[in-house]
């Protein structure tokens, strides 16, 4: 039996010949091309989701020392009878003396106002007495004027004036929106100061802002709360303001 030759299939084997061969392998190379790009798409879009998560948290601090603005003393005083009308008039002179001392000092009259009073009875033995209590407000913006009655207090004593515990001057700053903006970028600047730190040590470098918290602003002494009887405020205030900041790594 005679064997067939190269020479009688020129064309090579026969089922590449086949169009159903054919639209199959050529079916499968497609399917492997799409296989080989989406597994490359896949692979980097991973690694771009896992570059894009990488963030640092980090706080950043603010502080300002800024001067008062606004001053008020809450004067207390009482006056004891053993009937209502001779009380209250002791506390007519002691507010007369209140009004003239502050005048003195070159308060307007109107900076001085009266802010509660109270009158109570206690009867002992049969006899009454009457406790008429009184307050008066100081509220200015005049700072040194307002060291400077808190420095002679001691002359309402001198007056006959005996003031209650708790009757100290306070001072208050309301410039904080005005200064608000400005701090915030400074605690912001610091917060990256301090991501440029931990990007430095991981080999990456700080991207843009991820979120941020601004913080709570808080105001208090310059040299701390001394505190104890008799101690009034003073007008040197310490602002600061604390943000939270979550950064993007590169």
């Amino acid at each position: 039996m005679s064997q067939p030759s190269e020479e009688s299939n020129p064309g090579g084997p026969s089922f590449l010949a086949d169009p159903v061969t054919r639209r199959w392998l050529a079916s499968s190379g497609i399917l492997t091309v799409g296989l080989i790009v989406g597994g490359y798409l896949l692979g980097d879009g991973l690694l771009r989701a896992r570059q894009a998560d990488r963030s640092v948290t980090v706080r950043g601090l603010a502080e300002r020392e800024v001067t008062a603005d606004l001053a008020t003393w809450t004067l207390s005083y009482a006056a004891t009878a053993n009937d209502l009308s001779s009380a209250q008039a002791n506390i007519d002179r002691n507010s007369g003396a209140i009004r003239r001392f502050f005048g003195e000092l070159g308060f307007p009259a109107d900076a001085l106002q009266p802010t509660g009073v109270n009158v109570s009875q206690y009867t002992n033995n049969g006899i009454t007495t009457f406790t008429v209590r009184q307050r008066m407000t100081l509220r200015t913006q005049d700072i040194k004027r307002a060291q400077d009655a808190v420095k002679r207090q001691f002359e309402l004593v001198r007056r006959g004036v005996v003031l209650e515990e708790g009757s100290g001057m306070s001072f208050a700053f309301t410039g904080l929106n005005d200064i608000k903006p400005e701090m915030i970028a400074a605690a912001t600047k610091d917060a990256r100061a301090s991501a440029q730190q931990f990007a430095n040590d991981s080999g990456t470098s700080v991207g843009s802002i991820k979120r941020a918290t601004q913080g709570y602003f808080s105001i208090d002494a310059r040299d701390g709360d001394s505190g104890g009887w008799g101690v009034s405020d003073t007008p040197f205030k310490k602002v600061r303001v604390v943000t939270t900041v979550h950064f993007h790594l590169r």
